[in-house]
Order: C-alpha cells, then sequence, then structure tokens
C-alpha cells in the first residue's frame, strides 16, 4: 500500500495578516500546526514581556527551534501527516527552501499568501499588541514599517491569496 503523500501548507505574510487565524482553521481539519512563535514562547517558560533576550541570543534560539520543527516537519511528512507551517516566509529563499524540502521528501506544498491592506494590519497588530502570549508579540508602527519593507511579496510562485474579509 502507497504511503498517503502529506500536504503541507506554507502561511505568508505580514504581522497581523492572519495566518495564526488561518493556520488554527487548518488545524481543525485534522492539521499539524508548526510555530517558532510558540515553541519559542514554550522554551522561554511562558514568560510574559518583562523578558528581553538580547537580539542575538533570540535569534540563536529561534534558529535552535526552527532547525527542529524542519526535522519534526520531515518526520510528520513520513508519517503521511498534513502539517500548516505558521512561519511569516518573508523571503522568497526561505519559501523556495521549505517547497524543495517539502518535494524531496514526497510531499505536496501549498504556499497561502494572506495580503491585508495596511489599515488593517494597523488595527489588528493594535488590539494584539494589549495581549499576552507567545502570538501577540508587540509590533509597533516603526518595526511594521521594517517588516513591510523587507517582504519580498510571493508573485508567480504558486501561491494562493487569501484576501480580508477573514476574521480579526
Amino acid at each position: 500500500m502507497a504511503q498517503r503523500m502529506s500536504t503541507v501548507v506554507l502561511m505568508c505574510g505580514l504581522p497581523g495578516a492572519g495566518k495564526t487565524t488561518y493556520a488554527s482553521e487548518l488545524v481543525r481539519q485534522g492539521y499539524v500546526r508548526l510555530s517558532i512563535d510558540e515553541a519559542v514562547w514554550e522554551r522561554l517558560g511562558h514568560r510574559d514581556a518583562g523578558l528581553v533576550l538580547e537580539p542575538a541570543a533570540f535569534d540563536r534560539l529561534k534558529e535552535e527551534v526552527r532547525a527542529e520543527q524542519r526535522q519534526e516537519l520531515v518526520e510528520l511528512m513520513r508519517a503521511g501527516r498534513d502539517v500548516v507551517v505558521d512561519y511569516s516566509f518573508w523571503s522568497r529563499a526561505a519559501r523556495d527552501d521549505y517547497k524543495a524540502l517539502i518535494s524531496s521528501h514526497g510531499g505536496r506544498w501549498e504556499l497561502v499568501h494572506l495580503k491585508a491592506d495596511r489599515t488593517t494590519l494597523e488595527r489588528r497588530l493594535q488590539a494584539r499588541n494589549g495581549e499576552q502570549g507567545a502570538n501577540s508579540v508587540t509590533v509597533d508602527a516603526g518595526l511594521l514599517a521594517r517588516y513591510v519593507a523587507q517582504f519580498e511579496e510571493p508573485v508567480g510562485e504558486g501561491e494562493h491569496v487569501v484576501r480580508p474579509p477573514f476574521p480579526d
């Protein structure tokens, strides 16, 4: 009997675009969700915003988690599970890297680009910035501007674009 081909959904979008909300719906449909933000939050012991790691230490922790989750992704695909990778995938190089990883292990990838206008992003982030938790990292106007400037929007990469209205 042939092994079931896994579907791996790669979430792509700016902060506040709705990636985690969309990914959570896929979890309700049976997907396994991988999230660097949540894994880092777990490693830090659910500490609140009072804990601030030096940028280099934070980057090392994120890369350590990313490497572990890549291996977990491969194991999940080998087990025939569907997975949603709830990262931002801001660069084409990162998207291409994961697509190649998925394809090399017999999986099928889907790239979902959640695309919201700047006003929607700002409104959602303002509401989220007052919350605590792994998925509530504060993103102020300056940081959002930097993210927007660095984001490499997928065009012609086989992406499926999802625009509002979808839940806040």
